[in-house]
């Protein structure tokens, strides 16, 4: 097992590439499987372990694919005979498996899929996904862990969402590529990550309108998808997780690759709190306060606070010099790091979805686990303000949706490693720094 070891104290400086964006390169990956011929070439692919993850499903129901890690670029074939079960030693991985469902209803009619895992950060139910494909016309069965689809045809209709899930409209708006007539998905999300993933779609062959935007439409064609080249979009999360870390340690950071756009409530937050964000063509550039103001947030669904920036922005709170509150309306689940900077000396108290922080909070260095994905980059983000030495544990959270984020942050000044736990010597060299 391994940790990371993080001595707090150092004020990041420097540049930060992003890579790739999680959320957005899961769907185009499962949407491959429409490419009835030619190969998809992807670019700007992060290295990352739900990556790994969804290729082996991938290549499990016969979806060719070759990652080159050094220059983040894969190809895809799904020409052949793709299977049309997903089975579950694979997805129980990873929640966002699920949408392979949508491109193998679309491309056969039928998919039988295990149901899915992930981080405990919430129930997450697919009913969502369900009751779109049987709007469209699918029948859904339930039995042995698994849940099948089937539809002799698939037939365009008007979609209303109960709430704007991300995984429930790329999964609804794959289903819709091939259907009869015109499918209008309302109430939808507007992630970037669902712009990207009908860029890609329309590239391929599809139709689709209006992503972005509360209504997206689909209309279903009759000529059968093509692989085609697509460039992932940069990540927003991995980008905001830097604006803080440079923010509570009094930073100056060029974020390479972040785009305004993409990340501008947590932006409108960060300049509340006297942080000073700066756009460039290639990035922004974010330069921390002496001292951090206090200010309230809400989670929503996108264009609202991310929820995804929750337990980071957290920590910038607990930093700010007064009473703060972090309202939490998307997963119930999503204040158990809170446990964790306890041990490292926050004050805070929890009451239902909001967390009210006491600040500044003086924290020092405590061994942490981390609960899931991330929550690990907050805590180690505590660690980089922290007195003394702090250690987090349960690093497979991390690696889901962070590329050598160590690494990235020892190139800005930071005093961290990630060690084996048998490297004691190490930890011993960090404590004397």
């Amino acid at each position: 097992m391994e940790e990371i070891l993080v001595q707090g104290g150092n004020r990041l400086e420097g540049t930060v590439k992003i890579e790739g964006a999680k959320n957005a390169v899961l769907p185009i990956l499962a949407a491959t499987i429409l490419a009835e011929s030619g190969q998809n070439h992807l670019s700007n692919v992060p290295v990352l372990s739900d990556v790994f993850t969804i290729n082996e499903l991938l290549t499990n129901i016969q979806v060719t694919n070759s990652f080159n890690i050094q220059d983040n670029t894969m190809i895809l074939d799904a020409s052949g005979d793709v299977l049309t079960k997903a089975d579950y030693d694979f997805v129980s991985k990873m929640r966002a498996s699920i949408v392979v469902m949508g491109p193998l209803l679309a491309r056969y009619g039928h998919a039988k899929v295990a149901l899915p895992g992930g981080c405990a950060i919430g129930s997450r139910p697919i009913d969502l996904h369900l009751k779109g494909f049987e709007a469209l016309g699918a029948t859904i069965t339930r039995a042995a862990g698994y849940v099948e689809a089937k539809a002799d045809k698939l037939v365009g209709t008007r979609i209303y969402l109960d709430f704007p899930s991300v995984g429930a409209t790329e999964n609804i708006m794959m289903a819709a590529v091939y259907a009869e007539g015109v499918t209008v998905l309302e109430n939808v999300a507007r992630e970037p990550e669902i712009v990207d993933l009908a860029n890609f779609l329309n590239k391929m062959g599809a139709h689709i309108v209006g992503a972005g935007t509360e209504t997206i439409r689909i209309h279903g064609v009759k000529e059968r998808l093509k692989g085609t080249e697509h460039a992932v979009v940069s990540d927003r999360i991995e980008a905001g997780t830097f604006m803080v870390a440079a923010a509570v340690t009094q930073g100056d950071v060029f974020i390479e690759g972040a785009i305004y756009e993409h990340n501008r409530p947590l932006i409108s937050k960060l300049i509340e709190m006297g942080v000073e964000v700066i756009e460039y063509a290639q990035g922004l550039r974010v330069i921390g306060p002496k001292q951090l103001k206090p200010v309230d947030v809400k989670t929503l669904p996108h264009p609202g606070f991310p929820t995804d920036m929750q337990a980071q922005m957290t920590i910038a709170q607990l930093m700010a010099d007064g009473t703060t509150a972090l309202t939490e309306t998307v997963f119930e689940n999503r204040f158990m790091h809170f446990e964790e900077l306890r041990r490292m000396g926050a004050s805070f108290k929890l009451d239902r979805q909001t967390a009210i922080m006491y600040g500044p909070s003086k924290l020092t260095g405590a061994s942490v686990k981390a609960t899931d994905l991330r929550a690990a980059a907050a805590l180690i983000i505590a660690g980089l303000t922290a007195k003394g030495l702090t250690r987090v544990s349960e690093l497979k959270y991390l690696d889901r949706g962070y590329y050598k984020f160590h690494e990235k942050l020892q190139a800005l000044g930071a005093n961290i490693e990630r060690v084996n736990l048998s490297e004691q010597v190490v930890a011993k060299s960090l404590v004397h720094q």
